[in-house]
């Protein structure tokens, strides 16, 4: 399972609660900390700050001064600049990997963000690969050759890289892990994602997905009224994912890395006071 941050060397116990960087809508690892240390946790998904796309105020800096702040980071996410989720077909045609015209710059993102992982003393890296084709799609092998390559480059720098679930089934996931056959590329799991996307139930993907699940984003959902559409994502507790349920099927499955709540709808204010909430959520599932 991810590591904890190198510089304090404080294992992650099983199951640690802690929320994902970006869902607090912060620009500087004082205002994370601040914003960590009045939730109660110390346990976070930072984003790796691309400059293109999602700068931290501390730049280059942001490596030594996040590894010296005294939380624990479980992992990096990546964002691509340019991804559009405006709604399920601009992201189908801008997210990760899918765009064959994007591919080699975002490869080279990919070698940043993988030296950017290092930096901050991590063992884990999470992006969105993009829409998978299905079986029989021409495009598939093509896919399949990028995200191989994306896996060999994180090979490499010694890294996980986990794929976000959400934008294809978890059968069609577990058949692209088994056909790329590489023992670095695991799987982030979001059960809203699957809802959001309308792509089947997020309980019965974790026990298809479940040897490879290595993160978790918590986040909850309900599914489309038009199909298409995006589905609503909700706070922790109050869509359709079942977080009982969730994090029962998780241990069933022998998952015992960090649950991280993601909330990425309303301003800052709004966020904090949901992702409080899905702290309490979490609570209460593992209490039990």
């Amino acid at each position: 399972m991810p590591t904890a941050d190198a510089s304090t060397s404080r294992p992650l116990e099983p199951l640690a609660l802690g929320v994902c960087s970006w869902s607090l809508q912060v620009k500087n690892v004082p205002e994370l900390k601040g914003f960590l240390d009045r939730l109660g946790v110390d346990v976070v998904q930072i984003a790796c700050g691309d400059p293109h796309h999602a700068s931290w105020d501390e730049g280059d800096d942001l490596p030594a001064a996040a590894r010296a702040a005294g939380f624990r980071m479980t992992g990096a996410m990546l964002g691509f600049p340019g991804e559009d989720y405006t709604t399920p077909q601009t992201i189908q045609q801008t997210g990760g990997f899918g765009d064959p015209a994007t591919r080699a710059e975002r490869l080279a993102r990919l070698d940043w963000a993988l030296d950017r992982t290092k930096a901050l003393g991590l063992s884990d890296l999470m992006l969105h690969a993009g829409f998978l084709p299905e079986i029989d799609d021409p495009g598939r092998s093509a896919m399949l050759d990028v995200l191989a390559r994306a896996g060999d480059k994180a090979a490499e720098a010694g890294i996980t890289l986990a794929f976000e679930t959400g934008q294809e089934t978890a059968q069609l996931l577990r058949r692209t892990l088994d056909d790329l056959r590489s023992p670095n590329l695991k799987v982030n799991f979001d059960p809203a994602n699957m809802l959001l996307y309308d792509m089947g139930d997020p309980i019965e993907a974790v026990k298809i997905l479940g040897p490879d699940i290595r993160s978790v984003h918590v986040k909850d959902a309900r599914r489309p009224k038009v199909k298409g559409a995006w589905g609503e994502e909700v706070p922790l507790g109050e869509g359709e994912v079942g977080i009982p349920a969730f994090v029962k099927a998780l241990k069933d499955v022998g998952y015992r890395g960090p649950l991280v709540v993601e909330r990425e709808v309303g301003d800052q204010a709004g966020r904090l006071r949901d992702v409080a909430r899905g702290l309490e959520v979490l609570r209460e599932c593992l209490a039990g």
